[in-house]
């Protein structure tokens, strides 16, 4: 099964940028679709971002025209560039790949990303 590795989180002001990105140990151009989630605090993991194979993307109504998702499917890496960071952006961030058939589903470990006001 893939590896998926998160990095780029950290502290920064809210207004700020921060860029993640998510290494996988494989292709990913064999997932159906790659995307960002995030859980805060005391809350449930929800769907930042997501990407298809095709290219096109989804993102929650909370960070769209603020985040942008991209993949590289040379580097088998995918990113989320993340500007106008607000305090509700805090949270742990989590990449995820999924395949329809056969049916798989990989996780990241997170990376923390806080933004103080």
């Amino acid at each position: 099964q893939v590896q998926l590795v998160e990095s780029g989180g950290g502290l920064v002001q809210a207004g700020g940028s921060l860029r993640l990105s998510c290494a996988a140990s494989g292709s990913i151009f064999r997932f159906n679709a790659m995307g960002w989630y995030r859980q805060a605090p005391g809350k449930q993991r929800e769907l930042v971002a997501l990407i298809l194979n095709g290219g096109s993307t989804n993102y929650a109504d909370s960070v769209k025209g603020r985040f942008t998702i991209s993949r590289d499917n040379a580097e088998n890496t995918v990113y989320l560039q993340m500007n106008s960071l607000k305090p509700e952006d805090t949270g742990v961030y989590y990449c995820n790949a999924n395949l329809i058939l056969p049916p798989e589903s990989a996780w990241g470990r997170g990376t923390q990303v806080i933004v103080w006001p």
